[in-house]
């Protein structure tokens, strides 16, 4: 077993999260028998889920949600009764768990479409101050019809996937992009827009409120436009730690505009027939620089985009060995697994080495999607975990809590208006 001692490509933290959905990420793993479905809309069965990553030293959870019930084999339009419908609201339940973690964080998946940034913007304000500094938002574009449909506004935009992932331009998924970056920029202006000391709660003289310090945006943009201040005040992190999952250039471009952490997919087999974007590790990382070379985030007040692989995980036990265990769930399924992401089977060790061989890429982090819930979670947190850290691939574990921007490796957040005006009083 090699030893990985290379830096990685931003000399941030590595990172290792968990990325959470129902039953797990086999469409099958509801029938597996270590499986509890009719626990997977109850609350005792998350706060489970997530103590057992927080306990193991886990950097953070992501929680999976979309705007439709899950997408079925066939047409888009048909629910699959063999498969797990419906999720709890992914930004309420980490809110609900905030009040019973204290370490890890805890990033939702929240659609920005066909929801309102306010709304989005405040609402993620108010989980960074319940879990004091540990929320995150893996902002989601929604392209399909049914997801359209629920909310009535307006139609989707016709994206051709096939032609994204052979690296053609895309009308349709322009459009999304930009409807993204532009609720991604109204929610860090209304983050920004109470300065850190804008409540002052002087009993003396009756002003709880600095007004001087609680500003409009004055957003315009082509979707909406937005006023301001937030109704939150500046939360623990200032700014929120904004993550997206891409797979083509037109999203990791976004990412470079808009978010701090990007979620990529190396090494997969499930591109459309036809497709030309490699999967290389190192190719996709290659991408992503290129694509925030383009971009000036100093400028936007972003610190060096991070970089982070998901990895589904299916670990051996001492009864069934991982690749089994895929194999008898695609039995029950009726087809074979395929994921965006890859799929490892195996020994901790065999998992690691991949995880090594990534970092050594220029990769800044890994997230975890365990085939099959709880139990791929509990391997994890037993055995994948303890390796990982061993070998320098995880964070020390630690028993302080500390904001999710220090797990990444992220400096605090500047706010856009005492640095204007810090500069005024410079020049002045």
């Amino acid at each position: 077993m090699s030893s990985i001692t290379e830096p990685n490509q931003t000399g941030a933290p590595f990172t290792v999260g968990i990325a959470l959905d129902g039953a797990g990420w086999h469409p099958a793993a509801w029938r597996d028998g270590s499986a509890r479905p009719d626990e997977l809309f109850s609350a005792a069965y998350w706060e489970q889920l997530v103590g057992i990553a927080e306990a193991a030293g886990a950097d953070y959870v992501t929680f999976a949600d979309e705007l439709r019930v899950q997408p079925a084999t066939g047409s888009p339009a048909h629910v699959d009764p063999t498969v797990v419908q419906g999720r709890l609201d992914a930004l309420l339940t980490a809110s609900w768990i905030a009040a019973r973690t204290h370490r890890i964080g805890l990033i939702p998946t929240v659609t920005t479409t066909h929801t309102e940034p306010f709304h989005v913007a405040t609402a993620l304000q108010t989980l960074d101050h319940i879990s004091a500094g540990r929320a995150g938002w893996q902002l989601r574009i929604s392209a399909d019809p049914e997801s359209a449909a629920a909310f009535g506004r307006r139609p989707a935009p016709r994206v051709d996937t096939a032609a994204v992932l052979a690296g053609e331009r895309d009308a349709g998924l322009a459009e999304l992009v930009s409807g993204a970056a532009d609720a991604a920029e109204v929610a860090r202006r209304l983050w920004d827009s109470w300065e850190a000391d804008a409540v002052i709660r002087d009993a003396s003289t009756g002003r709880y409120l600095d007004r001087d310090r609680v500003h409009r945006i004055n957003f315009v943009g082509e979707e909406f436009s937005v006023v301001g201040p937030s109704i939150v005040p500046r939360s623990p992190q200032g700014q929120i730690v904004v993550t997206l999952l891409a797979h083509a250039t037109p999203v990791y471009e976004l990412a470079a505009r808009a978010a701090d952490v990007v979620f990529v997919t190396p090494e997969h087999d499930a591109r459309p027939a036809g497709a030309s974007s490699g999967t290389d590790v190192a190719e996709i990382v290659a991408e992503v620089r290129a694509a925030e070379a383009a971009v000036d985030r100093a400028t936007l007040g972003l610190p060096p985009l991070r970089v982070v692989a998901d990895l589904v995980v299916a670990l051996d036990t001492p009864a069934e060995p991982g690749a089994h265990r895929i194999a008898r769930l695609d039995d029950l399924a009726g087809a074979p697994f395929k994921s965006d992401a890859r799929i490892e089977s195996g020994p901790p060790t065999h998992i690691a080495e991949t995880i090594a061989r990534w970092r050594a890429a220029g990769i800044d982090g890994v997230r975890l999607r365990p085939a099959a819930l709880p139990l791929d979670l509990q391997l994890i947190a037993a055995e994948l975990l303890p390796l990982l850290r061993a070998r320098g691939l995880a964070s020390p574990e630690t028993q302080e809590t500390v904001s999710l921007r220090e797990r990444f490796g992220l400096a605090p957040a500047p706010n856009r208006y005492e640095r204007e005006r810090t500069a005024r009083e410079v020049a002045a």
